[in-house]
């Protein structure tokens, strides 16, 4: 069985005592590719250095993530047009609008995130989306930058039924993680309305971690517990759900 964590932290200083050995819980449980999204320049050597250490298994994007949009964010996006000229990554992220923190910074992360969706078309690369309180302005941004040639994966989605109909209609895939596992999460009401080709598992560790870790540092390995919930939701066997994701993210991600 071939799991794959379509969106992990592992360079994440959670993880500063104990990386190699967290990273290889996750393989031995079957856990064999982890797609890394970037933040902003500060993170990007131990994004390198984590590709040296696991060249099998992980895979890098680059982009800048929205609460990193500060007022120096084109110098940021100089940094990451540099990156992607300078050689391959999987995908544009995460990149997107986060209005949880600051709603001081809105116009300047529609800014940013419409750049990275055009350095995407540039690429021929996926996005992958941050959205936090956030949905009907990202919505707009992809209603502007709809085409054929964009394509990519609305990380931790959280949102409705409607939502989740809107999102996949711009060419996403959904990232589906420990929020699944949550009394109060909600997706799990609907989720099973929704084709499995629509799916991909994530984890986004260190954070969210699914229950019974819910509030603890979560790590690639506890992704099984959102394939379980999964594989109860649509009533089909892990094995199943792990072979439509991992397929899915292979189309997203060309790998």
């Amino acid at each position: 069985m071939i799991i794959t964590d379509t969106h992990t932290h592992l360079y994440s200083e959670a993880f500063a005592d104990d990386r190699n050995e967290m990273i290889q819980r996750a393989i031995d449980a079957g856990v064999s590719r982890f797609f890394i999204p970037a933040i902003d320049s500060t993170y990007t050597e131990a994004m390198l250095q984590l590709e040296k250490d696991f060249p099998l298994h992980v895979f890098l994007m680059m982009g800048l993530h929205p609460t990193s949009v500060k007022e120096n964010y084109q110098e940021e996006l100089a940094l990451v047009e540099a990156q992607l000229a300078k050689r391959d990554f999987y995908a544009i992220g995460e990149i997107g609008i986060d209005l949880y923190w600051d709603t001081s910074t809105l116009e300047i992360q529609k800014k940013a995130f419409k750049h990275q969706i055009q350095l995407a078309k540039k690429y021929k690369l996926p996005i992958v989306i941050h959205c936090r309180d956030a949905f009907d302005d990202i919505f707009e941004v992809l209603e502007e930058e709809k085409s054929d040639d964009l394509f990519g994966i609305f990380h931790c989605f959280t949102g409705t039924l409607e939502q989740a109909k809107r999102a996949i209609s711009f060419n996403m895939k959904l990232g589906i993680g420990g929020v699944v596992t949550f009394k109060n999460g909600k997706i799990d009401q609907f989720l099973d309305l929704i084709d499995l080709k629509h799916i991909v598992l994530e984890t986004d560790s260190p954070y969210l971690a699914p229950k019974p870790y819910r509030g603890k540092r979560n790590e690639s390995s506890y992704i099984i517990k959102v394939l379980e919930k999964l594989s109860e939701l649509y009533a089909l066997p892990q094995e199943k759900i792990a072979e439509i994701t991992t397929q899915n993210s292979k189309d997203i991600f060309k790998i």
